[in-house]
């Protein structure tokens, strides 16, 4: 599963521009499952046919990553930007990046005020971004817009790696990692019930594909595969954020302190007894920060039964998240197995 996890992480997809990832997921399922279609918001739904008589269910997993997109191009060829998702201005300082322009993607990198030209004030703050521009060579803003325009999509440049102990590093493993389970999952799924697979669009700036393509399927159940924080790390308490690498996928109980989800009893009841019936380590979590998915999902139409199976992983919303390949493979397996009671 490492190279089509290092595929997923390098791809390139900010809100709104989920390409690349819904041609990857397209590739890999093509001629497994009954039908591939798009939708008109750009949402990927796959659907495995199953009983008539038994239950359909949801499976949701965002294609976006976080980003930026090119908001201002000055004189010098210098380039202004706008955050698209949520994104810590102390994390953009320095990275490099790609801006996807009209002639494809064009390197840069991102800076602002040398320190040594700082006052001490300033260096004890954390710079803003919109004191950061991105520098991609440019002799002139006429050079610049050879090249870029406003509007395009600006992605982080960072590779993905293995690590030691089954451990790995990338990009928008928020929530690519998710991609990878509804991957696997389609692949080998086997139960009576319908199941609709959806790579979403626009999570990180509202939940948006998942609302719409909920509507459109109105299924009886749902699951939002995504990710959730690892505190496994020095400067975190293990109260504020308990699941470690390692330990297996979190079963989120509730999100955002109940104003995301809380999830239903009978998809609760039904993870926690296949978990312990097939002996697959997993961890409980009462989330006061953050939702996913599955909060637009159940409040669709007249309300669809919903739950989230997140990866725990360090550094969310940065270049450099890391997860376990261990945990996805026991929430795949949680997956199926629960598939197969239905």
């Amino acid at each position: 599963m490492f190279d089509l996890m290092r595929r997923l992480s390098e791809a390139n997809g900010i809100s709104g521009f989920e390409d690349e990832i819904r041609e990857i997921i397209k590739d890999e399922l093509n001629g497994q499952v009954d039908n591939i279609e798009e939708d008109n918001l750009g949402n990927l739904i796959i659907t495995r046919e199953g009983d008539p008589e038994a239950p359909s269910i949801m499976l949701a997993a965002h294609m976006d990553e976080i980003g930026l997109m090119v908001r201002y191009i000055d004189k010098k060829g210098f380039i202004k930007f706008s955050k698209i998702g949520g994104i810590n201005d102390q994390m953009l300082l320095n990275q490099p990046v790609e801006i996807h322009g009209k002639k494809g993607p064009i390197a840069g990198v991102i800076g602002s005020k040398p320190p040594h030209r700082m006052k001490p004030k300033e260096r004890k703050k954390i710079t803003s971004y919109e004191k950061m521009f991105i520098d991609i060579g440019a002799a002139s803003k006429e050079d610049a817009e050879k090249l870029i325009r406003i509007g395009d999509p600006i992605t982080f440049k960072v590779p993905f790696k293995e690590l030691p102990n089954s451990l790995f590093t990338g990009k928008a493993l928020d929530n690519r990692i998710g991609c990878l389970i509804l991957i696997e999952v389609l692949k080998a799924a086997e139960s009576k019930a319908t199941i609709y697979g959806v790579g979403t669009v626009q999570e990180e700036v509202g939940l948006k594909g998942a609302r719409t393509s909920a509507f459109k399927l109105n299924p009886d159940m749902a699951l939002a595969l995504d990710v959730t924080i690892a505190g496994d790390h020095p400067g975190m308490e293990e109260e504020d954020a308990p699941a470690k690498l390692g330990h297996g996928p979190a079963i989120i109980l509730t999100d955002a302190s109940g104003k995301g989800i809380i999830t239903h009893k009978r998809i609760r009841d039904w993870l926690l007894s296949t978990a312990k019936e097939e002996d697959i380590p997993i961890q409980l979590e009462v989330s006061e920060g953050g939702t996913t998915d599955a909060t637009a999902i159940h409040l669709t139409r007249a309300g669809i039964p919903a739950g989230v199976v997140s990866v725990p992983t360090r550094y969310i919303h940065t270049p450099v998240s890391v997860a376990s390949m261990d945990d996805i493979k026991n929430c795949v397996k949680l997956i199926l197995k629960a598939l197969e009671r239905l």
